[in-house]
């Protein structure tokens, strides 16, 4: 990555981040949507005397945190307005602004899942046997849910704004991923070792790593129509 194109991101990712805490409002309603979510799950299963049982538990977390992200990802280009976009068409190259909204993704989605996984165990039961692997899986879903979003909210916003192209492009995309941090975090309850989640990993991060380089070469496309 060019010196330029770093600073150039740095920057964006400040204002980023600035904005953000400006309006803290849409992360608290991120934070009141899954905590409503987990507290809907506690009392429709009824675990107040007795925890969910592992597969049930792992599956519940990530369905929550899947519609956590497309609520918390899919306002990047979205919630937009064109003015804003104009003065940012005229001062930054569209490299360093697809790269900036997913690292702020990145960080939103890390920030939100790991306050979900604290007050989901709280609320539901603890029962990992591996934290450092589930963490790992935290990541790599992270990872995976804002490089995706990001770009298919660039491709929903240039066609109106439509939260159901949101959808319909980013499920079919997202579901196999899904498949394998679920795979992983069952490894991680189950406490085995890393060697059985390898392939998983190794998958996952090949996902990533070529999702990131179709973004960054097909989002300028995008950016300029």
């Amino acid at each position: 990555m060019k010196k330029g194109l770093l600073q150039e991101v740095q920057v964006l990712l400040k204002k980023e981040l600035l904005l953000e805490w400006r309006q803290r409002y849409a992360f608290n309603g991120m934070l009141l949507y899954v905590g409503s979510s987990i507290v809907v799950c506690y009392m429709s299963f009824g675990v107040r005397s007795g925890a969910l049982q592992p597969i049930t538990w792992n599956a519940l977390f990530w369905i929550i945190m899947l519609f956590t992200a497309v609520n918390a990802v899919a306002k990047s280009f979205m919630q937009e307005r064109e003015g804003r976009q104009l003065y940012l068409y005229t001062l930054a190259s569209p490299q360093g602004i697809i790269l900036a909204k997913i690292l702020y993704n990145i960080l939103l989605m890390v920030l939100l899942t790991s306050i979900g996984l604290l007050f989901y165990a709280i609320v539901l039961g603890n029962p990992l046997e591996d934290i450092s692997l589930f963490a790992l899986s935290i990541l790599l879903a992270a990872f995976s849910f804002s490089t995706t979003f990001t770009l298919i909210s660039g491709i929903a916003a240039k066609a109106g704004n439509s939260s159901v192209l949101m959808a319909i492009l980013g499920f079919p995309v997202i579901i196999p991923t899904l498949l394998m941090v679920i795979r992983m975090a069952k490894n991680a309850i189950d406490g085995l070792d890393w060697s059985a989640s390898q392939d998983e990993i190794v998958t996952l991060l090949a996902i990533n790593a070529i999702i990131v380089v179709v973004s960054f070469m097909l989002f300028p496309y995008l950016w300029r129509s």
